[in-house]
């Protein structure tokens, strides 16, 4: 008779007066998460509109490889006021071919979260620096190519350059 009043789950044993509640609280989340997943199928999409994942098979677009070119664009339009040309520093920036950015000591996340949060004054007095707005993680890859490149040939040791 005890089988028939507790139910064993994940080795507890639950009381039939509660097996209701979990039963309804399972189903609830079950149909929740079948909600959800159905909700993002694009189902309610426009024709001709394929919100979904590509088929199974189909060719799935990359970001494109980090480049130098694109790199240098975006550091000339958005880093080098403080940076300088060729990340030589200015008197309002750091020379990011100084070897205390090499890539052992300032990793390429430390780059991305310079551009999205800010860097906080640390090695250099020259203050603080503010978010950059408007870069892609993309941008952000293109412009650690280009730096990278720049470190390399400075005679810093990189290893992964583009």
């Amino acid at each position: 008779m005890a089988a028939l009043t507790t139910l064993s789950i994940a080795r507890r044993c639950i009381p039939a007066r509660y097996l209701a509640w979990y039963l309804a609280l399972f189903l609830a989340f079950t149909l929740t998460g079948l909600a959800g997943s159905l909700a993002c199928t694009g189902a309610d999409a426009p024709a001709g509109e394929n919100t979904g994942p590509p088929p199974v098979g189909a060719p799935v677009s990359n970001p494109e490889p980090p480049s130098f070119a694109a790199g240098e664009a975006l550091f000339n339009g958005n880093c080098a006021l403080c940076h300088g040309q060729k990340a030589v520093g200015t008197q309002a920036g750091p020379p990011l071919i100084h070897k205390v950015y090499e890539p052992g000591h300032h990793p390429d996340f430390s780059f991305h979260n310079a551009v999205n949060k800010g860097v906080r004054a640390h090695h250099w007095p020259y203050g603080d620096m503010p978010p950059v707005l408007g870069l892609s993680p993309q941008d952000v890859e293109n412009i650690i190519c280009y730096v990278r490149q720049l470190q390399q040939a400075q005679g810093i040791e990189v290893r992964n350059s583009c």
